[in-house]
């Protein structure tokens, strides 16, 4: 039986920043997630791609970004379950939870934090009947290692931020990339719109909009693909290609977590952002992608933020008769990353009561 403070459930972004949030607070945490390496999916799915929204890093490769985390939380010395599916949830008598895996190993705490991101999820596939048979030998879901389309022949379609955004990174890396919209308008971010743009008119990425991927080709490998326009009366195009790399979304499933009695809608978790981030079960947060709430931002940044404060109330739950006088940790630095605690002028102290 492992027995923490907080029982943490996913090793994503939001789910590292949780233990340092919680290691100030002086509580244990240990995390599960179904992974063999912490990150989430910055790390499974998308390592090499940058991220463009964390607060002092203009560019931060998703990586690189979960390189960081570990490094902040090293000083905490959180325990990990690594390969392993948060499985069941029993309250006991005094209030706390046994949370057992897959694997059968179970796991002890007051205070259970879900912050599985997006859950177990697959890529949404386009409807092309013989698109099977390539993947693997040409066909790709996600990018992992941009170096693989190094001087390559590269389709990607879609219209959101991650198709917009592969599209201007491997415009440096392949040897020519062709972006596929069945619309006119894209749905990412504007400046993304504007660089994919900006590079179309320079020859740097060919546009196809109103039109789709319908064919793949190719004897054994994939060769080349066949793109139609939503106009039937322009003709189809045959493009000479090495990758084609759909890039719809993800279709994200709960997973055994649905089952576990807590209020569900959208597939997402229903907390109360008023508060704490609780579900309706006492002692079980949901932060991060994972949670829903009126008004809720799935970003990174979003996930940290609501960390924070939830820490603060799980403080409560695990040490009902002790008052936390929560200091800045430029008062009172962070003990463990030199040895020492650090030294800090002194500035205004919150108390939370």
């Amino acid at each position: 039986m492992i027995k923490t403070d907080i029982l943490i459930i996913g090793a994503g972004p939001t789910g590292l920043f949780t233990v340092f949030e919680a290691g100030l607070l002086k509580l244990k945490t240990h995390l599960i997630d179904a992974l063999p390496q912490p990150g989430g999916q910055c790390s499974e799915i998308y390592p090499k791609k940058p991220i463009y929204d964390i607060p002092a890093y203009p560019e931060i490769l998703a990586g690189d970004l979960v390189d960081k985390l570990m490094e902040q939380i090293k000083p905490f010395e959180p325990g990990f379950t690594f390969g392993e599916r948060a499985e069941s949830l029993e309250k006991q008598e005094d209030g706390s939870f046994i949370v057992t895996t897959n694997k059968g190993t179970q796991h002890h705490a007051p205070v259970v934090v879900i912050a599985g991101g997006l859950g177990s999820f697959e890529p949404r596939k386009p409807l092309i009947p013989n698109i099977a048979d390539y993947e693997d030998k040409g066909v790709s879901y996600i990018i992992k290692d941009p170096e693989i389309y190094r001087n390559k022949k590269v389709v990607i379609a879609g219209g959101g931020d991650s198709a917009l955004d592969w599209a201007i990174y491997l415009a440096d890396v392949a040897s020519e990339v062709s972006l596929v919209h069945r619309r006119n308008e894209f749905r990412g971010a504007l400046d993304s719109v504007e660089k994919a743009s900006e590079l179309a008119k320079l020859g740097k990425i060919k546009l196809f909009t109103e039109a789709q991927v319908t064919e793949l080709h190719g004897e054994n490998d994939l060769s080349g693909v066949v793109i139609a326009y939503n106009d039937k009366e322009k003709d189809n195009q045959y493009l000479e290609v090495d990758n084609f790399i759909p890039l719809f979304g993800l279709s994200p499933k709960l997973g055994p977590i649905g089952n576990w009695g807590l209020e569900i809608e959208k597939n997402a978790i229903r907390v109360n952002n008023a508060k704490d981030y609780q579900t309706n079960i006492p002692g079980v947060f949901a932060i991060g992608d994972v949670n829903t709430y009126e008004g809720k931002l799935k970003l990174i940044l979003s996930g940290f933020h609501e960390a924070a404060v939830m820490c603060q109330y799980a403080y409560k739950i695990i040490n009902p008769d002790k008052r936390f006088v929560m200091k800045y940790t430029t008062v009172g630095g962070v003990e463990g990353f030199d040895g020492t605690k650090k030294e800090a002028k002194k500035e205004v102290v919150q108390s939370i009561v």
